[in-house]
């Protein structure tokens, strides 16, 4: 028999949708309604981290500071996928070694090509 799901299989998803947006809202709406709303010039001044604001928000950021955070999120995702393999390792076979030795060439061989046009080079 082959399986076959009705929209009524999915209620139980939508009331726990419907209840945690309730909640949200209803959290918000509550602390909006009885919290304490004292403005002053003191309370409405920027504070970051215990040290004063000082100089504009807007400066200049090297664009070699997002490449370097955009290759750590992209290789740090890619070794993501190595943890399930190494779970699974036995299981695989020789057919899942292969396709981890598949992956880890491309990997590094993106990694190469980064290295080579000098993107993690900070002293340029």
């Amino acid at each position: 028999m082959k399986n076959s799901y009705f929209p009524s299989d999915y209620l139980p998803i939508l009331v726990q949708f419907i209840l945690a947006a309730a909640f949200i809202g209803g959290t918000m709406i509550v602390t909006h309604l009885i919290g304490p709303s004292r403005k002053s010039k003191l309370k409405d001044d920027p504070f970051e981290c215990g040290i004063e604001s000082v100089g504009d928000a807007r400066t200049p950021i090297s664009v070699k500071y997002f490449l370097v955070a955009i290759l750590f999120v992209l290789f740090d995702v890619e070794v993501i996928f190595m943890y399930p393999w190494a779970v699974n390792f036995k299981g695989l076979g020789m057919f899942g070694f292969v396709e981890m030795l598949l992956f880890m060439a491309l990997l590094l061989s993106g990694f190469y090509y980064v290295i080579r046009k000098g993107v993690l080079n900070w002293e340029e």
